[in-house]
């Protein structure tokens, strides 16, 4: 679904609040928070045994103006708790190409490197990392989570593709002219995910150590366990666990304009790369897409990590504030998960 108001400018770091590379800074809610509201949005969200409308709400994490204002976890999880990211990964995956475009080892407008689409007549060798970054690429793949169903995510993750994730979805065929036709697919993200290990030239233990070097050391997230298939690539779809916490720091970064205590991690323009529509998104999808994240979930101007079973980092940059959300919600409930998310940001 396109959307066309313009971006929102992101937010600099408060004078005053240190950065989080080892600690949240703490504070109360701001005065004109309605934290009336809010306690009551979370005390259905975090209602045992879970609102079936919502299904489990494991770990909320709210961070306004660098500090956060507001926490709270579900029974036994804690802060120190890691959550699963499902397709919040995504994100990071589009995080790591932007450093390798930041020290000029990868062009996302030249035709990916992908080994299968070699062949002078093959059409999908005109696809780019832009195409497979905004879901725009044309190739089939089917994204259905429902068991019993024809489904190519299934089948890549935990089927026929596991041990090669990134040669399954590169072994799509095309059912669309690259560029004109959006599908959301976790089997594009994978594809890209080996692109950033080709370009760097890297195995699983280096491509590991450079996600750790360039981009969660830097900015404090000591929590992440990225999972790997058997031919060494990351699973950059689905699978990097992190706690609350550190998927702030993440979002925080996205929020700061991929700048983190006065050291560019992300190359200038990244994060509008990533929050500027694909204008490919049809008009039936409730939400937008920009380049791996998606659009407008708390408001115009929004935009956030979405995965599977309501795991959400949300940034409202007018209102300089991050939500964090992670749980266990039946599909079913996504829409009202997602409603109860813009509730909240509304509270700021």
């Amino acid at each position: 679904m396109p959307f066309d108001h313009p971006l929102p400018p992101l937010p600099v770091q408060p004078d005053g609040v240190a950065w989080p590379t080892k600690a949240w800074p703490e504070s109360p809610p701001a005065p004109d928070t309605d934290t009336a509201r809010l306690n009551r949005l979370l005390d259905r969200a975090f209602t045992d045994p879970a609102p079936e409308t919502m299904g489990e709400t494991h770990a909320f994490l709210a961070v306004q103006g660098g500090q956060i204002v507001a926490e709270r976890y579900w029974r036994d999880f804690t802060p120190g708790s890691t959550f699963p990211s499902w397709s919040e990964a995504k994100s990071i995956t589009q995080a790591l190409i932007g450093i390798l475009v930041r020290d000029g080892k990868i062009d996302i407008h030249a035709p990916a490197d992908v080994p299968e689409w070699q062949e002078a007549d093959d059409p999908r060798r005109a696809i780019t990392l832009d195409m497979l970054l905004r879901m725009s690429s044309g190739l089939k793949f089917i994204e259905d989570y429902v068991p019993g169903s024809v489904s190519d995510v299934i089948e890549m993750l935990f089927g026929s593709g596991q041990l090669d994730v990134a040669a399954y979805a590169a072994s799509q065929p095309l059912e669309h002219e690259p560029d004109t036709f959006w599908s959301y697919s976790s089997g594009t993200s994978n594809i890209v995910a080996r692109c950033a290990a080709r370009a760097l030239g890297a195995d699983a233990d280096t491509f590991r150590e450079f996600m750790f070097w360039e981009l969660f050391s830097p900015i404090g997230m000591r929590s992440p366990l990225p999972k790997f298939d058997a031919a060494g690539t990351f699973i950059g779809s689905s699978f990097c666990y992190c706690t609350a916490r550190d998927f702030a720091r993440f979002g925080l970064l996205y929020l700061r304009d991929g700048v983190w205590d006065g050291t560019r991690i992300l190359p200038e323009g990244w994060a509008d790369y990533a929050r500027t529509p694909t204008p490919a998104v049809p008009d039936t999808e409730t939400l937008g897409y920009g380049a791996h994240w998606w659009l407008d979930m708390a408001g115009p101007g929004s935009f956030s990590c979405n995965g599977y079973e309501g795991q959400y980092t949300v940034l409202v940059p007018e209102k300089d504030l991050i939500l964090v959300r992670h749980g266990k919600s039946p599909l079913e409930a996504k829409d009202a998960v997602q409603a109860w998310i813009a509730d909240v940001a509304d509270c700021f």
